[in-house]
């Protein structure tokens, strides 16, 4: 073992949830679903070779049919997906691995081709994403005009949130992530590029706040706060995500996740799967200093990076995306020091096995 990085492999708890290690998988959407959008038997595989992660956090998966934005993204709202998902479930625990959902609404980060009966996505106000593209089945296309929420339809949306983690939990996952990051309908709405409300969901920072801490509220109200966390995103420009002023508002935001007793906050430093210093000032001790659960740190971290994390206390576990699809057994890996696989940019999104589930492990890389 590599004795700086010990502090990873440390067993604990984040909430309810105990972990064997400090090491997470962060969410990964493929674009790998099958027909009604239900985890494929390549899930089950892909997932369970994946397992040795301390917590594996499942790619985002829609909370019903107008919040996909992308082609062959997994729900959590029909029988058929909850059973699909159960599976996966089964073979992650059988191999010893603690696995949560991330719940997930697209907001106007779609194409009218993904929505039901052809309309508009849906977003607290009607404004495009002019840089933003999304994957349907005629390839990359730019995203719809969206049409913005009536404020009589946030109650069902927020409902959709809690019976998508009452889903979660009977399909079998040990907690679920909110996902209120990378441009998404929470973070849209939280955003003032992007939410120009005049009603109670907009202008303040108190306002804009509302909607999340609703979700939150439905959501640990159906299966309490110990296995829901969420994941924020304060300075990503994804999805042409913007905001004037952002610690003030993510100081906010988390102050009231504090008052709920959330098992975690995950957060996005810099730009999402890009650079950590996006030019734009951001303490994100502040919202360490102000959350009292554990902190999962993301985005650029080495495994030296993360083992300091951890034992500075800066964060109870980092979460790495993209080397676990080429690295099956990340784990073991950081634990022995072997070098990394990078991914096959090609295979990124769709396809089939190629690129999802043959990455050797080093046990079946090592000679016979």
């Amino acid at each position: 073992m590599t004795s700086n990085l010990d502090p990873l492999f440390q067993a604990g708890r984040i909430g309810d949830i105990p972990v064997a290690n400090r090491i997470a998988m962060a969410p990964l959407t493929r674009s790998r679903a099958g027909e009604g959008n239900v985890p494929s038997d390549l899930a089950v595989t892909y997932y369970k070779q994946r397992a040795s992660a301390g917590l594996i956090i499942a790619e985002a998966t829609q909370i019903r049919p107008d919040g996909q934005g992308y082609i062959k993204t997994p729900g959590i709202h029909s029988p058929e997906q909850i059973a699909g998902w159960r599976r996966v479930n089964e073979s992650v625990h059988n191999a010893g691995g603690r696995i949560i959902l991330q719940l997930w609404h697209v907001g106007r980060i779609s194409h009218t081709s993904l929505q039901p009966n052809n309309g508009k996505p849906l977003a607290p106000s009607a404004i495009r994403a002019e840089t933003t593209k999304t994957f349907t089945k005629d390839g990359y296309e730019p995203v719809s005009e969206p049409r913005a929420i009536e404020i009589d339809e946030i109650s069902g949306i927020v409902a959709d949130y809690a019976k998508a983690a009452q889903n979660a939990i009977e399909a079998g996952f040990d907690g679920v992530e909110i996902h209120g990051a990378n441009g998404y309908l929470i973070d849209q709405f939280l955003r003032d590029g992007t939410n120009k409300r005049t009603d109670a969901y907009g202008g303040s920072i108190e306002n804009r706040v509302r909607f999340m801490r609703e979700v939150t509220e439905a959501v640990i109200g159906v299966i309490g706060p110990g296995r829901t966390g969420i994941r924020l995103s304060p300075v990503t420009p994804a999805n042409d995500a913007t905001d004037s002023d952002p610690q003030p508002l993510f100081n906010l935001a988390v102050d009231e996740l504090q008052k709920l007793d959330l098992a975690f906050i995950h957060v996005i430093e810099g730009a999402t799967g890009g650079p950590r210093d996006t030019g734009a000032p951001f303490d994100y001790s502040e919202l360490r200093r102000r959350f009292k659960g554990a902190y999962i740190a993301n985005n650029g971290y080495d495994g030296e990076m993360a083992a300091e994390a951890i034992a500075s206390g800066r964060a109870d576990m980092v979460a790495f995306g993209r080397p676990f699809i080429a690295n099956p057994d990340l784990v073991e890996r950081l634990r022995t020091g072997a070098p990394l696989v990078q991914p096959d940019q090609q295979t990124m999104y769709g396809g089939g096995a190629e690129g999802y589930v043959d990455y050797p492990t080093l046990k079946e890389q090592a000679p016979a």
